[in-house]
């Protein structure tokens, strides 16, 4: 990959957005599990679907309990400095990995997990 596509991909300003069914359920995981911070969340009245903005050393998603927002099954790619790092900082709080780190054919190291909804989640270092 030359450098030009690496600085296209690393100054991206693209906030994904992933399909959860239970705040209750999934926040744990992220904030817990992968350390997130929760930035914000937006509910129009109590007991209305949560809209929550997260944060992971700079990198930002939302999360959707909104039904016609997005389809779950979604999926992310994270570029972090090291991904053998995340894995041991993941492993270590109890998540556990559906594919732990690898070099690929194409010059990465990546991981895998899934949230509790479904959505995956790929950690990569280029």
């Amino acid at each position: 990959m030359s450098e030009t596509a690496k600085e296209f991909i690393l100054n991206q300003t693209v906030i994904p957005q992933l399909r959860i069914i239970s705040a209750t359920v999934s926040l744990p995981f992220y904030v817990e599990g992968l350390g997130f911070s929760v930035d914000w969340k937006h509910q129009f009245e109590p007991g209305f679907p949560l809209f929550i903005q997260l944060t992971r050393k700079d990198q930002v998603i939302f999360l959707t309990e909104h039904t016609g927002d997005c389809q779950g099954g979604g999926a992310i790619y994270f570029i972090v400095p090291n991904v053998d790092n995340c894995y041991g900082e993941f492993t270590g709080r109890g998540i556990t990995t559906i594919e732990a780190p690898q070099d690929t054919p194409w010059g990465t190291r990546e991981m895998v997990v899934t949230d509790p909804d479904g959505n995956r989640l790929r950690f990569v270092t280029h």
